[in-house]
């Protein structure tokens, strides 16, 4: 992912997530909806947010790259 100089709220991150639930697998769009009823840093928040932007649009591998990525961020295991 790209560095962005943008600070994605909270709502941002809900909303991507919603966006992207169809393309996630149902484990991990829980265990994200769990980790998001806390209040977590800046740098957390925009990094979640990008690993799920264009997630539909990522190859398979890169899908599954992104997963591990946000399994570790959230301390997530299957």
């Amino acid at each position: 992912m790209g560095q962005c100089n943008i600070d994605h709220t909270h709502e941002d991150v809900v909303n991507k997530l919603n966006s992207q639930e169809a393309y996630l697998p149902s484990w991990l769009t829980s265990e994200i909806q769990s980790f998001l009823t806390k209040e977590h840093a800046q740098d957390t928040l925009n990094e979640l947010f990008h690993l799920l932007k264009k997630y539909d649009l990522s190859s398979e591998n890169e899908q599954g790259n992104r997963n591990e990525k946000m399994k570790a961020l959230i301390g997530a295991s299957e």
